[in-house]
């Protein structure tokens, strides 16, 4: 019997998610997003994710589609579609995002617009302009 014991958690400034698995090929992430917050509108080279919403509402979009799920629900993130999720309730959004590919780390990643000034040039939602950083 093989035994992960990951948890490893970073906040962000739309939330915050902790890994609670992963193994050669896989990850499995809970991720909680605060009210009116969203996640970058973004790509992955590497990698497809299922969601699954456990609490609140989670706003998708997905190539240009934007649909809402509730708790029970899941949608599937194909490898290089472009997808974001949000939580337009009053409460913390939570979800499970699975993601299966051949690399998983947090630099595949292409942010197609960004609320927090992640893409360099790009102006975060305050109006300034950044660095990407």
């Amino acid at each position: 019997m093989e035994i992960h014991a990951v948890l490893l958690h970073d906040e962000r400034p739309w939330g915050g998610y902790t890994i609670v698995d992963a193994g050669e090929g896989f990850q499995v992430k809970r991720i909680e997003v605060k009210p009116g917050s969203r996640l970058s509108y973004q790509k992955h080279a590497r990698r497809a994710e299922h969601w699954f919403v456990v609490r609140g509402l989670a706003r998708v979009t997905l190539d240009g589609r934007e649909f809402d799920l509730q708790p029970g629900e899941a949608v599937d993130i194909p490898v290089g579609a472009a997808h974001r999720v949000e939580n337009p309730g009053a409460e913390n959004m939570v979800f499970i995002e699975i993601q299966r590919g051949d690399y998983l780390g947090e630099d595949d990643i292409e942010r197609l617009q960004d609320d927090y000034g992640r893409i360099p040039g790009q102006q975060s939602s305050d109006g300034s302009a950044t660095s990407g950083a």
